[in-house]
């Protein structure tokens, strides 16, 4: 396999559209939850999506089974992987999409948090400056008091969570497993779950439907290509901040297809949200800050296959 040439301006630009595609995602989400359970989106984009998925991951031609080295931890970052994607669905089916993604985006603040007890990284007063910044601006989403707290705030908030939860848990067991160990196992449990509930809460789907929920397993796995090729032609710290362009998508989106208007707290808010998490990749990107860097290399695993280094 050849070494894709360095370019941070094309890895920046590859992340982009990458990240535009996983907002059209969460749109055509949105857009399927009037009518569908969240449980049978997942079960038909993991399905369309595990096709395609299992032909690349199964080319990979290194000797080895799919026995994971950390069976309880793949089991545990597994659940909560479909944790935070049933809760994310859900979230976005019942909340303005820009609303969903300010929330979404305190998980790099949570990794900072997680990665003290999981990884043992020391953590110095700036970024737990970030970090206390970054929980005020959910609040400020939020506005405890002054308007009300549903379900769906609660359950973007636990997507967040445990989304921190299971990429922490990737770097400290993304070294010593197989990246199809770390993809298809959430894959197929995710499957299993939602297939079980699937009886339950099954509604009759139009071909259109359906090709909707196809399309969102294809676009998954587009967006996540473009990342890794993002992430292979540019540095971690100019690629981890990209993922914050998804509010500008789910604003667009959420303007001329659900008549969705962010309001100044929401506004607000995901500002300072954005603003501590950049700050705190910034200060991982910095020599003798971080000692492990659990934010970067989390996006990175996250977003990679192989979250080893790619061969050359």
């Amino acid at each position: 396999m050849t070494k894709p040439s360095s370019s941070p301006v094309l890895g920046l630009g590859i992340a982009f559209v990458g990240f535009a595609f996983y907002a059209t995602h969460d749109a055509i989400t949105k857009h399927l939850g009037a009518n569908f359970s969240v449980f049978q989106i997942i079960f038909f984009a993991m399905l369309f999506a595990f096709v395609p998925m299992s032909v690349i991951m199964l080319a990979d031609r290194k000797e080895d089974n799919f026995r994971p080295r950390h069976p309880w931890l793949v089991l545990a970052r597994s659940g909560l992987s479909i944790l935070a994607l049933s809760c994310g669905f859900y979230a976005f089916t019942v909340l303005p999409l820009a609303e969903v993604y300010s929330l979404l985006f305190a998980a790099p603040l949570l990794i900072t948090v997680f990665s003290i007890p999981i990884l043992g990284e020391v953590v110095r007063l700036q970024r737990w400056a970030a970090v206390v910044v970054g929980l005020c601006g959910v609040l400020i989403v939020l506005r405890p008091g002054a308007s009300e707290l549903t379900l769906g705030h609660i359950t973007a908030l636990t997507s967040a969570c445990a989304s921190a939860l299971a990429s922490v848990i990737v770097r400290r067991i993304g070294s010593e497993e197989r990246s199809a160990v770390l993809i298809l196992y959430p894959m197929l449990l995710s499957m299993i779950a939602m297939g079980i509930l699937l009886p339950g809460i099954y509604r009759p789907m139009s071909l259109s439907d359906l090709a909707l929920m196809a399309g969102l397993g294809f676009l998954s796995v587009i967006a996540q290509f473009c990342i890794i090729s993002g992430y292979r032609s540019a540095p971690a710290a100019v690629i981890a901040p990209m993922q914050y362009s998804q509010i500008l998508w789910a604003t667009v989106f959420g303007f001329f297809f659900f008549q969705e208007s962010p309001d100044i707290y929401v506004g607000l808010g995901s500002a300072v949200i954005i603003g501590s998490g950049i700050f705190v990749v910034w200060r991982e990107s910095r020599s003798n800050v971080s000692v492990r860097s659990p934010v970067l290399r989390a996006f990175a695993a996250r977003f990679t296959v192989a979250p080893n280094p790619p061969r050359k």
